[in-house]
């Protein structure tokens, strides 16, 4: 039998086999974004476990096929995906992770070599923000193509708890929660609207509103303190984002990027509105943040530049 020739074809590369890789890769098959996903993992036995289970929906998927890969593989790929990290155990902070995670990734991109250039990395390991400065600075790319997945899946919270107290679909809700993907970020309620109303004409209480900013802040926690891991929800948050790449969508979404002026922040990777393409990140939306949102901004800059 002929082979078949050697054709482009969309390549994702998943650094890191554990419960959010893992996820990712099933997530992502799922949905049938890539010709192949490829799935990387120092424990080789770990990475070769999860690479057969998946396997084995290969006939009910468009996904052409899933493999398991060394890191050398990443370095072809359309879009790498990177979760390799420390997890957040019961009790700890993302940023008590930083100085574990800084050095895993210094070794990831040292093992990946040189980076095609036409490649796109989303950043999932924790602390995000910190993680997704970092690989940009590693991976030789532009900072447009580097960024993290951020506090998109905190914003898929806050709009799921509005329209559970609004009596609406989540999918009916607009609006970010910004800044650290961690304990300084915060909900944007100015960016908040319902059905085209602007939240403040929802007659949702101050401390309803707290509540609402509260459990959407500490859901991670909640969630780990339970089950000891988070991975269904940010495994459905970086599905959306490759598919925005893939397909050129141009959506807007609130992920980890290196802002420069954006209301008054520069120099640090924090959550903002940034509408995603194919070659990236194309811009940062230019929503204007009212005076305690600003503050609150730059309470997060102020925090994770300690640690750049």
């Amino acid at each position: 039998m002929e082979k078949c020739p050697v054709c482009p074809s969309q390549k994702i590369a998943i650094i890191g086999a554990g419960a959010v890789g893992a996820t990712t890769a099933y997530t992502l098959m799922l949905k049938n974004l890539a010709a192949q996903v490829v799935l990387i993992d120092v424990n080789e036995t770990k990475e070769e476990g999860e690479v057969m289970d998946i396997d084995d929906i290969l006939s009910y998927v468009e996904t052409g096929s899933i493999v398991g890969g060394d890191f050398k593989d990443a370095a072809s790929a359309d879009i790498i995906v990177l979760t390799a990290g420390a997890a957040q155990k019961p009790g700890e902070t993302r940023l008590d992770l930083v100085n574990k995670n800084k050095a895993i990734c210094h070794s990831i991109f040292k093992s990946i070599g040189k980076i095609k250039p036409t490649a796109i990395i989303v950043v999932v390991a924790n602390p995000v923000d910190i993680i997704a400065c970092l690989a940009q600075q590693l991976s030789g790319l532009d900072s447009s193509r580097v960024f993290g997945t951020g506090t998109s899946l905190d914003t898929a919270r806050l709009r799921t708890e509005i329209g559970n107290a609004l009596g609406v679909s989540a999918q009916s809700v607009d609006g970010y929660v910004l800044g650290e993907h961690g304990d300084s970020e915060f909900d944007a309620f100015s960016t908040v609207s319902v059905g085209g109303m602007s939240i403040k004409d929802l007659k949702l209480s101050k401390s309803k509103l707290n509540e609402i900013e509260k459990k959407v802040k500490n859901a991670a926690y909640e969630i780990i303190n339970r089950k000891g891991a988070t991975f269904y929800g940010i495994a459905m948050t970086v599905a959306d984002i490759v598919e925005a790449i893939l397909f050129d969508q141009h959506k807007i979404m609130p992920v980890s990027v290196r802002l420069n002026g954006w209301n008054g922040i520069s120099g640090v990777c924090l959550s903002a509105p940034a509408v995603i393409c194919r070659q990236g990140i194309q811009k940062v939306w230019p929503v204007k943040l009212n005076a305690f949102e600003k503050k609150r901004l730059q309470k997060s800059a102020k925090e994770i530049k300690k640690y750049l």
